[in-house]
């Protein structure tokens, strides 16, 4: 019992961030404020991309932060972070619509059925078809009704529930480990980075076929080896007992007009790869682009006016904790800039990193934010607490911003198939009826083959320059 009270829970999100604020404000009593000169890359073109000049830094008068503005840290953050916030706000109410019409769930079940007596393939296609809309619209929460369908299927062709699960949860993921157009994390990274808008995609796509193939045959690999002997399966003797799901006996329909739904979700993918590539399209537009789709769904999927505009509100609800993150997060910067004392931290990891090689540097950075995504597992939010730092720094370093971005969301996407602060992660594993410690143990592996081929990408893009810079 006591034991049982003494054990350490891992404060909310909010409230970490809030903790995260105060300590920076503590910090400004502390740490000596600085300043670095921004300049423009090109001086001869004002309109290029602000650097930092290293050989700028000076110590400047000391600006405390008071108990005031740290408590006004969180409007500042929220006004900062507005477009990014209000931008959430529109892709997670848009594709909630996307999933209240059905259609996807049908067009899963649908598959599901098509691949009878070829169970294994069943596991890549599945597979396959989740991590696309994942690197591409940055879905996951969006799949958690699909675990008990998933779980269902596993178990009725000699798979265990592990299986089912892990069709969703490694996909997911790994989606987020290797995103391309994802404007979760990829987008809010690069947005604060002042880094084109998806660049580097050709990188990140390889990135995916790798990591995402060795997850697919891992993934592969279990299923087999339960299906020759189930005794394997941590879930054995619970699986044995378990009760057939409801939930993939609930007819769902997926006639004509589920077809076309998909079909408009499947245009506006094309749209925009196109919007993003050839015209350079950024929050505005891809979020409008992300509304009229919602807007066509809704009135193909005959939802009403009150239907749509629920659908719409829900998903905004679902997505509102971790749209806010990013203002609590953004308010960690505001909090750096009134002290004075973001400069002086960037100074002082430049001068303890400077004799370091910059891949040394790059792998630093790799470690940070797979450590940090345990404490912020929402992508968006990790980006705006950690990005604003690493990406100046990266300049000082030697290495280039790209590469920082892709430390960040390798280190953001793999661990969110074991966190236990994920609330996606937990949600998912209730509905599939497996305890987060036997889930671990199996992960575990996978994640730290995934870990050690992450690096080896942090490495290559560091060594190849990836840039634009």
């Amino acid at each position: 019992m006591i034991g049982n009270k003494s054990r350490f829970k891992m404060p909310h999100v909010f409230v970490l961030l809030m903790l995260i604020i105060m300590f920076c404000g503590i910090l400004s009593y502390v740490v000596p404020a600085g300043q670095y000169q921004r300049v423009h890359l090109n001086p001869a073109d004002e309109t290029s991309r602000m650097v930092i000049d290293p050989a700028s830094f000076k110590y400047v008068e000391p600006t405390p932060v008071s108990l005031m503005t740290a408590l006004s840290s969180l409007a500042g953050g929220m006004s900062q972070a507005a477009d990014i916030i209000f931008f959430i706000f529109i892709v997670g109410g848009s594709i909630a619509v996307l999933q209240k019409s059905g259609a996807l769930e049908g067009a899963l079940r649908r598959l599901a059925k098509g691949m009878a007596g070829r169970e294994i393939a069943t596991i890549p296609v599945i597979m396959l078809l989740i991590v696309a809309m994942t690197v591409v619209m940055g879905a996951c929460e969006e799949f958690i009704p699909v675990i008990p369908i998933m779980v269902a299927l596993a178990l009725s062709v000699g798979f265990d529930s592990i299986t089912g699960a892990a069709m969703v949860i490694c996909s997911t993921s790994a989606g987020f480990a290797c995103s391309i157009l994802n404007p979760f994390n990829v987008g809010v990274a690069q947005s604060i980075s002042e880094l084109p808008p998806y660049s580097g995609w050709q990188f990140r796509l390889v990135m995916l076929a790798v990591i995402f193939g060795v997850t697919i045959f891992l993934v592969c690999q279990y299923a087999l080896k339960v299906k020759r002997n189930p005794q394997l399966s941590p879930m054995y003797e619970f699986d044995r007992t378990r009760e057939e799901i409801t939930e993939e006996k609930r007819e769902i329909p997926f006639g004509v007009r589920e077809k076309l739904v998909i079909i408009i979700f499947l245009a506006t993918i094309v749209i925009l790869v196109a919007g993003v590539l050839k015209f350079e399209w950024y929050f505005n537009e891809i979020g409008a682009l992300f509304l009229g789709m919602s807007i066509v769904i809704g009135i193909v999927a005959k939802m009403g006016l009150d239907g749509y505009g629920q659908a719409l509100a829900d998903g905004m609800a679902d997505i509102c904790s971790g749209a806010l993150v990013v203002g609590f997060a953004t308010g960690i910067l505001y909090i750096l800039n009134q002290g004075s004392i973001l400069d002086s931290i960037l100074h002082g990891a430049a001068v303890l990193l400077k004799d370091l090689p910059p891949h040394a540097s790059a792998v630093g950075m790799y470690v940070f934010q797979c450590l940090t995504n345990y404490l912020i597992p929402s992508g968006s939010g990790q980006a705006a607490v950690t990005m604003p730092i690493l990406s100046p720094l990266s300049d000082l370093v030697g290495v280039t911003r790209q590469t920082a971005v892709i430390a960040f969301q390798l280190g953001d996407g793999i661990s969110n198939a074991i966190t236990p602060t994920s609330g996606v992660l937990m949600a998912s594993l209730a509905l599939a009826k497996i305890p987060w410690v036997k889930w671990a143990k199996w992960f575990l592996p996978v994640m730290l083959i995934q870990y050690a081929i992450g690096l080896a990408f942090v490495i290559a893009a560091q060594s190849v320059g990836l840039g634009p810079f």
